[in-house]
């Protein structure tokens, strides 16, 4: 059963992205891509080492350009990523990120958030694919989460009304909508997926969801190929957690999509073995780990790299490099399936360095 899955997570055509994305002449060089790298925080800079180890082994043809991303305020007292960081994105419109810290009422932004306004990243696209030989409660696991990422509760629109009241405005707009919604059903039909289902409350919000749920309903008129349903949120975790193969290409509202989005990634291990792409407009794409920057291990060479490599493996594939993408995963999952050489939140005792290692090993077996 496990099995199965895992063969099906290498047989996607395009494991974060439901169209081509055409690279800028300014990004290749002979056959080089370049990649903006933005490693993060807490143990960011240790996974990002081990993918950048990784992708040499394998000779993959990328160039990484690193840049560092912190919160500065511009003209007009604005929020923004630094200038060089934008410019990097401009150029190469690929980016890897590993954890970045969002400090609690720091007086500015997410800087994950800050990112996806900024390039226009409208949908987080999430795979939860069962891993062969790691043992979780569910062995079949094979389903995708496509998460609107600019707006709804996460829009960052709110105001105190009187001392003690606060209102946060949920923004759901038609466009929006639409073009997650299209999304949606272009990857279901570009990777050989069956259904898409529709994530909502509009029996409660029945003007905000109701028309996220509407745009969907019209865009399902086009893809006659595809099973489309609707389903109500509270109700997609519960049969979530009962039979999760009964779901598989899944589309929501921002704050929906963070939620359902790690209570899926806990069904397959975890946030620390779970990619995630951002795909975004004018041919913008970045790809990240999700879990957190666990700075108590935070230079002690313990962090296990696997989101922030699978995520590098769907970047490949977004950017048409497939025989790559398909060697570094054979030989992640070869590692883990073996069970020999892993790190201790995967049940071993091995450091980074010597996980890492062990990949190499196997990508140079796989030449």
């Amino acid at each position: 059963m496990a099995g199965h899955a895992w063969r099906s997570m290498l047989s996607q055509v395009v494991m974060g992205s439901a169209r081509r994305t055409r690279l800028s002449p300014a990004s290749c060089s002979r056959g080089i891509q370049t990649v903006t790298l933005i490693p993060g925080d807490g143990i960011g800079p240790e996974i990002s080492t081990a993918v950048m180890k990784i992708f040499e082994a394998a000779k993959a043809p990328i160039s990484w350009e690193e840049r560092n991303v912190t919160a500065i305020k511009g003209p007009g007292g604005r929020w923004m990523i630094p200038p060089d960081a934008k410019e990097s994105m401009d150029r190469s419109k690929i980016g890897l990120k590993g954890p970045l810290k969002t400090p609690i009422a720091a007086g500015h932004p997410s800087m994950n958030l800050l990112l996806r306004k900024t390039f226009d990243l409208y949908a987080n696209v999430r795979p939860c694919i069962s891993i062969e030989g790691y043992k979780t409660a569910y062995t079949d696991v094979d389903l995708v989460t496509i998460r609107e990422n600019t707006e709804g509760e996460y829009s960052g629109i709110e105001h105190v009304i009187v001392e003690g009241v606060v209102q946060s405005i949920k923004l759901i707009t038609e466009d929006a909508s639409r073009r997650i919604a299209e999304y949606a059903f272009e990857y279901a039909r570009n990777n050989q997926r069956a259904s898409v289902t529709a994530v909502h409350k509009a029996n409660i919000m029945r003007m905000s969801d109701g028309l996220f749920l509407r745009k969907c309903r019209e865009v399902a008129e086009g893809y006659k190929d595809i099973k489309f349903t609707e389903m109500y949120l509270d109700t997609v975790c519960l049969n979530m957690v009962q039979d999760p193969t009964q779901f598989d290409v899944l589309v929501m509202p921002n704050l929906y999509g963070d939620i359902l989005s790690d209570l899926c990634a806990g069904l397959i291990g975890g946030l620390g073995v779970t990619p995630s792409g951002n795909i975004g407009a004018n041919g913008v794409a970045i790809f990240e780990s999700v879990h957190g920057t666990a700075p108590d291990i935070a230079g002690l060479d313990l962090a296990n790299p696997t989101a922030l490599l699978l995520s590098a493996v769907m970047m490949l594939r977004h950017m048409g490099h497939h025989d790559y993408g398909n060697k570094i995963q054979t030989a992640c999952f070869d590692t883990i399936r073996d069970k020999k050489v892993l790190t201790g939140d995967l049940g071993g005792s091995s450091k980074c360095s010597e996980f890492t290692a062990e990949i190499c090993r196997r990508i140079q077996d796989l030449d």
